[in-house]
């Protein structure tokens, strides 16, 4: 899988260039988009731009790709279970996420100072990638092409950053449940929580619930 990743050009764009280019703009602009919202909005808004388009869209794309050419019902009738198939098709584009995210962050620290909390930031981080893959895979059970990937993806790609950016900008004084269980909502406001500081704990670990709860569904939807 990871081979195929390197040899299919749009998801390779997908998955590095864009994400990568964002990111850096986002980086270079970070004084500007401080002003706008805080550090942590930075932090979050790079987060799912690279989970939104280097994850959950690629695991789309390679899940339907997977299903056109009759690949995924060859490997179900081998001896691998359904969710050793699954985690080896989706591990390669996780990993490569996780990767991209936790270097994207580190420059950013190196360039605006390190976030006030690591281990909250690493939970908020781990926290989305499980929501975006859940999300992928019910995703690409309504996806019947790569092709056609590229348009059942866009509301959840769009719609999470724009949350992410009201809630980044915005934060949540006013509208807080619905801010918060919108997709990326609650993930947002943990990681601006966990790299700009000022918020106990344990009001910080309950914003976990909704980003959980979307995973269950997602799943369950699959």
């Amino acid at each position: 899988e990871l081979i195929q990743i390197f040899r299919n050009r749009s998801v390779l764009i997908t998955s590095f260039v864009m994400p990568v280019a964002i990111s850096a703009f986002f980086i270079y602009q970070h004084e500007l988009f401080a002003q706008v919202g805080s550090l942590g909005y930075i932090a979050a808004i790079v987060m799912f731009t690279v989970s939104a388009f280097g994850l959950y869209s690629s695991a789309v794309t390679t899940l339907a790709s997977r299903r056109q050419n009759l690949f995924l019902k060859r490997l179900r009738s081998t001896a691998a279970g359904d969710a050793s198939i699954l985690t080896g098709l989706v591990l390669p584009v996780t990993v490569i996420a996780m990767i991209q995210i936790a270097v994207i962050m580190t420059v950013l620290g190196v360039v605006t100072g390190m976030p006030d909390n690591m281990g909250l930031l690493i939970i908020a981080v781990l926290a989305t990638i499980a929501m975006m893959i859940g999300l992928g895979l019910a995703t690409a059970g309504l996806t019947n092409s790569p092709e056609h990937a590229q348009v059942t993806t866009l509301p959840v790609t769009l719609g999470v950053i724009a949350v992410a950016s009201w809630v980044g900008i915005t934060g949540t004084e006013e509208l807080t449940l619905l801010k918060r269980l919108l997709p990326g909502g609650s993930a947002t406001e943990l990681v601006t929580n966990a790299w700009n500081g000022g918020v106990p704990l344990g009001d910080s670990l309950l914003l976990l619930a909704p980003t959980a709860a979307w995973v269950i569904v997602a799943v369950t939807l699959a």
